[in-house]
């Protein structure tokens, strides 16, 4: 689990303030429109400025990658997960859910391949409601045969907690910084 720098290419908008931040005591021709989105690939979370005369929605995903942007002038930088608006937040959990259910292939692929972090503890443990013994008999299933779906997975293992709940749960828990250990979020 190394420390990865992560390039978003696309992303999507959490939030958009025409007019910039409302504590901004500047003077408003002073202000820059503002964009507080989510990276599609790595879950970062980036403050965004427009194009001129670019008016953004919700939900709306924009190239932020190397090269020509049609809609967005530049990356401000990174946001802490407090500096989000309330749209921002709760958008940006039906945005998890939404990418847990889209890329399933991705989350089981970490349950098929997940290892140790150390001596002591195991990548699958950092998962909300896994502990040792969910992780152990997730380790045989397995070796037995590789899971297919959280479906797949849920049915093989006994008394699991909903694997793709689990896994929401743990990019919000990244996303908030609330464990110096990241699985999904990038730097």
């Amino acid at each position: 689990m190394e420390k990865r720098q992560s390039r978003e290419e696309k992303a999507v908008i959490l939030d958009f303030l025409p007019n910039g931040y409302p504590f901004d005591t500047r003077p408003a021709h002073m202000k820059t429109p503002i964009a507080q989105a989510v990276g599609k690939e790595h879950f970062v979370l980036l403050e965004l400025v427009p194009k001129k005369g670019i008016f953004l929605q919700p939900n709306e995903e924009v190239y932020i990658g190397e090269g020509k942007r049609d809609k967005i002038h530049h990356i401000t930088g990174k946001l802490l997960f407090e500096k989000l608006t309330q749209t921002a937040q709760s958008s940006l959990e039906e945005f998890i859910a939404g990418q847990v259910k889209q890329q399933q292939k991705r989350f089981i692929d970490f349950f098929n391949t997940a290892g140790p972090i150390n001596m002591r503890r195991h990548q699958m443990e950092l998962i909300p409601g896994i502990g040792k013994k969910h992780m152990w008999e997730i380790i045989e299933e397995r070796q037995v045969k590789l899971f297919e779906s959280f479906e797949d997975l849920q049915k093989r293992v006994k008394l699991l907690p909903d694997p793709q709940k689990a896994i929401i749960k743990r990019i919000l828990e990244e996303i908030r910084g609330e464990d110096k250990y990241l699985l999904f979020v990038g730097m």
